[in-house]
Order: C-alpha cells, then sequence, then structure tokens
C-alpha cells in the first residue's frame, strides 16, 4: 500500500496535467467536452477510489499468491519474458472481469460509476469505483500462474496495465491508423462508453483490442452515428458516493417488492438491468429510450459555486497528496481516519454541487470532524505540525471559513428560482435538441 501510494504522488499531477492540456486544446479548437460539476464529479470520484485502494479496502476472493503456489507447471527466469507474460495475463483477465462487470446485474454496481458521466474525456477516467469490495481478478490470472509468475511482478505489473488506460479517454484523438488493429484506441473506447443501440456493450479490451475481436465484443466506431455518453439509468447526481450504490440499491429494492422468491434470488444474476415483470410494472423506472433526445443532468448552479467547489476540490487534491507522501509516518490507524476525512469532504463538494438539502448537514459533520481530530491531538493535524508549526491552526481557519460560505452557497443556491429549472422536461430536451442542430 506504502508503494501504490507513492507511485500515485508521480502519477496524479501527470493526469492532472493531461486534463488541464486537453481542457486548454478543446477550448482553442472550440469543441466542449468538460462541463464544471462535471469534472468536480469525475475528479472527486477519483479521489475516493485512490484512497480505498491505497488503505487496501477489498477483500481478494482467491489471492494470486495463494493460487501460484498450487498451480504453477513451471518457472520462467527470463525476466523480460516475466514481464511481458504478466501484462498479457493482467490484460487477458482484465477483459473478462469487465465484461463480466457489463453482463451481470450485480457486478454492474462496481463499474457504473466509471460510465455515469454524460460527457466523455480524460477526467472520466478517474471515475473508479469504492464499492468493489470483493476482488475477482485472480481467478481470471490463472494462465499468469501457471506460468509461474511471481506475486512480485503481477504487484508491479497491476498499476501499469491500469494507468495505460487513461490516455484514450478522449474525444479530441481520431482513429489512429494500425494502432487500430492492435490497441485500444479513443475510437475503440468511444464506443465503450456510448448508449446508443449500435455501440452498447461492446469492446470490453483494455489494452490489446484483440480480445474483443477474438470473443466477438468488437465493434468499430461509425462515422454516421456520433456516440452519446452516459448510462441508460441516468443516475442523476454528481455526488460519486450516490452513483457507486445506486444500482446496487435498485435491486436490493426491487428484490424486496418481488413477489417470487425465485426472482429474489435471480435478479442478482440475471444479465444488467433485468427486472421481474410484476416489479417493471409496479414501480417502473425512467430509462432512455431515444439517446439523441436524452436531457443531460445539470443542478443550474451559479459560476460563483463552480468556483467554490473547484478552489475546494484543489486543496483536497493537496490535503490528498499529503497522505500519500506520509502515509508511513501517519501509520495507522491514522490513515483510515484521514482516508475517512477525504471520502466525506468528497461527499460534502458533490452534495454542494446538486443542492441536495442534506449539504450543509454534510459539511458541519466535516467541519467538527476536523475539529475534533486537531483538538484530540492536541493541537495537530496528522504530524502536520512537524513540517509547519502553524499548519494545523490553517487547517482549523479554513474549514470555519469552508463552514461559512457552505452555508452562504446552499441556502442563496437553493433559494433562487432558475427560469431553465421550471422547464418542463419535454421543453428542456427541445431546446437542448434546437442548440445540438445549431452546433451542428
Amino acid at each position: 500500500m506504502e508503494a501504490y501510494a507513492l507511485a500515485l504522488t508521480y502519477a496524479i499531477p501527470i493526469f492532472l496535467a493531461l486534463i488541464g492540456i486537453e481542457a486548454f486544446i478543446s477550448w482553442r479548437m472550440g469543441i466542449k467536452i468538460n462541463r464544471g460539476a462535471d469534472m468536480i464529479s469525475s475528479l472527486g470520484s477519483g479521489i475516493t477510489n485512490i484512497v480505498k485502494d491505497v488503505l487496501g479496502l477489498s477483500i481478494a476472493i482467491v489471492s494470486y499468491g495463494w493460487l501460484v503456489n498450487r498451480v504453477a507447471i513451471f518457472h520462467i527466469n527470463n525476466v523480460w519474458y516475466v514481464y511481458i507474460i504478466a501484462f498479457v495475463a493482467k490484460d487477458f483477465a482484465g477483459y473478462w472481469i469487465h465484461r463480466l462487470e457489463h453482463t451481470i446485474n450485480f457486478m454492474w454496481n462496481r463499474h457504473i460509476i466509471h460510465h455515469s458521466s454524460e460527457e466523455y474525456n480524460l477526467s472520466c477516467a478517474l471515475r473508479q469505483s469504492i464499492s468493489e469490495v470483493f476482488s475477482f481478478v485472480s481467478l481470471f490470472l490463472l494462465p499468469a500462474a501457471l506460468l509461474g509468475v511471481p506475486t512480485e511482478v503481477i504487484a508491479v505489473i497491476a498499476p501499469i496495465q491500469l494507468f495505460a488506460q487513461f490516455w484514450y479517454h478522449t474525444r479530441l484523438i481520431h482513429k489512429m491508423g494500425i494502432l487500430e488493429y492492435i490497441i485500444v484506441t479513443p475510437s475503440h473506447h468511444r464506443v465503450h462508453h456510448a448508449i446508443n443501440p449500435e455501440y452498447l456493450d461492446k469492446n470490453f479490451s483494455q489494452i490489446f483490442i484483440v480480445w474483443d475481436k477474438l470473443f466477438g465484443t468488437f465493434q468499430p466506431e461509425l462515422e454516421e452515428v456520433p456516440a452519446v455518453y452516459g448510462v441508460k439509468r441516468p443516475v442523476q447526481t454528481w455526488n460519486p458516493f450516490l452513483i457507486n450504490f445506486k444500482h446496487i440499491w435498485l435491486i436490493i429494492t426491487d428484490a424486496w417488492h418481488a413477489a417470487s422468491w425465485k426472482d429474489k434470488l435471480k435478479i442478482w444474476f440475471m444479465p444488467t438491468g433485468w427486472r421481474p415483470e410484476d416489479v417493471k410494472m409496479k414501480h417502473p423506472i425512467q430509462i432512455v429510450e431515444d439517446v439523441f433526445r436524452m436531457p443531460k443532468y445539470d443542478t443550474f448552479v451559479s459560476q460563483r459555486l463552480i468556483m467554490f467547489s473547484w478552489i475546494q476540490l484543489i486543496i483536497l487534491l493537496a490535503f490528498t497528496m499529503y497522505l500519500f507522501m506520509n502515509f508511513a509516518a501517519i501509520g495507522f490507524p491514522g490513515v483510515l481516519i484521514y482516508g475517512l476525512f477525504l471520502m466525506v469532504s468528497v461527499f460534502s463538494i458533490t452534495s454542494l454541487l446538486d443542492k441536495a438539502s442534506y449539504a450543509f448537514i454534510a459539511e458541519l459533520i466535516r467541519f467538527v470532524f476536523v475539529i475534533g481530530i486537531i483538538v484530540s491531538s492536541g493541537g495537530d493535524w496528522f504530524k502536520l505540525s512537524e513540517v509547519f508549526s502553524f499548519g494545523p491552526y490553517l487547517v482549523g481557519i479554513f474549514m470555519f471559513l469552508t463552514l461559512m460560505m457552505v452555508t452562504y452557497f446552499h441556502f442563496r443556491e437553493n433559494s433562487i428560482v432558475c427560469f431553465r429549472c421550471s422547464l418542463s422536461l419535454e421543453e428542456g430536451m427541445d431546446i437542448r435538441l434546437m442548440a445540438a442542430d445549431m452546433s451542428l
């Protein structure tokens, strides 16, 4: 975990720089690929995911170390070969896990966050799950285990293979010639993120596109079918915590409402989105049928609130980097408490953007939580006083000012009657369609 935290101190600045470059280029080209609240939601989701991973808050159904010790037929001594085999094996495992997440109802819950944005840009790559409690990946690493690939090699390859999936989440790169036949490109992955009937549940590969072509799930991007992004049941929130558990909550409530005990059990393992017939009749939910008439989620917050939220997110990223750079020094259980602070912070920021009725309460809880930590540690903030003696006081002042600003925005934003918000859904869709036609 400490090594992964150290790796993130290098990876995070690179990711943020690339997101900034993409935003600048798209602005210069006059292409709108970002919305403030959506990007904040994506980056907030990224923070929650990396904190969860660094803290090791997941359970492997079968550990790779246990597997390789029992099934290895022989061991490869050549260092280059073993790393190449490990990378290909990890990518093969990733394809099947990814495919299962799209095809089995309960597994979709751990992946829905990644598809929840109705935009498509580099920040969307950071929308990763915190609801993935159990890991199945070792089961699909059997080929590597049979060849005796050491656990240490898999541990090195896994984050590299994950980080290598970042760059193709963009609309700015078109088809890439011969590379389209070898690796996953932005064109391939745009198809994967689209909810158009032609594109749905295609292109599951993570690095090598060969898996989709081999197992019949490949779909090229069509010029005549522009991709529409999001999920078929729109999440209607900026809050990554609500998105992470939205689908599983629907399964639980559907299982509760189902009259048949068979359906109560079957719903967990059926194809993604399946619901019992009696439940569909009594408890209908919104499903996107015409993707080109789908209104994008928007809470119509002021630009001042967007700017405030960006400032909060930037400072939160600084808090996150402090944790990763001082992981060993903070130690347990300190890192768990610090991780909880980061999680509550993301919840508070995104709740305010949602104009949620509990946004003020969430920030008040965060304020009390932080002050409690400072007071209980004798005026310190996770050893910050050893670096900067006045640091803990700045943290307290920052939290107080934040509470005051959240109070202001919470009551002001919720009291403003926005003309656009008063439009009917049908009128709203017509306006968006007119705007889309004009932009073409």
